[in-house]
């Protein structure tokens, strides 16, 4: 079993399990830390969607924090089972867990967030299917975290308003362009 620690919140220091899965990469310590300075530290009355939800590592750091409601997806059986887990120990009511496709939730799902994670598979072109349809799930003022295996550019849909670079891994807060 791998695992991963909340840095901050009401769980901080909280350790969680997950299984080796393919394409599976916790969001390290230090990316999720800027992250949350990036978003405020704090993320009480937020609701988020974790779009590839792996570790839960996002989710479960922005409940850590307050957020009011995370939506997290995760296709793969067995680190949809972990999360489950990781949510019974924690207590984490707040947390939608679905073990359901991006895609298909987006299709589907009519609410609106604060903040949406995205951490796909890498190589799979995932980016070119989610972030036309993006923008229409954020809530007004709401915030897009992406990782990539590639930097992002500001274009006609997205704005960059901050982004990092950790090892191969390209990170970015994004806003829809005329939010």
């Amino acid at each position: 079993m791998n695992q991963v620690r909340l840095n901050a919140g009401v769980w901080r220091s909280r350790i969680l399990k997950f299984p080796d899965a393919e394409g599976l990469r916790p969001t390290s310590d230090r990316v999720r830390q800027t992250l949350f300075n990036w978003l405020g530290q704090e993320m009480t009355g937020k609701a988020c969607l974790d779009l590839f939800a792996g570790t839960g590592a996002l989710g479960f750091e922005a409940l850590s924090r307050n957020a009011s409601q995370v939506t997290m997806l995760e296709l793969a059986k067995a680190p949809f089972q972990a999360l489950l887990q990781n949510q019974r120990l924690l207590g984490a009511t707040q947390a939608e867990i679905r073990q359901m496709d991006a895609l298909q939730f987006l299709a589907q799902n009519k609410q609106r967030y604060d903040v949406v994670f995205c951490d796909p598979p890498y190589h799979k072109q995932w980016l070119d299917k989610l972030l036309p349809q993006l923008a229409s799930h954020l809530a007004e003022d709401g915030l897009l975290y992406v990782e990539a295996e590639y930097a992002l550019k500001s274009d006609s849909g997205w704005q960059v308003i901050k982004s990092g670079k950790a090892g191969q891994v390209f990170y970015h807060l994004l806003q829809p362009v005329n939010a």
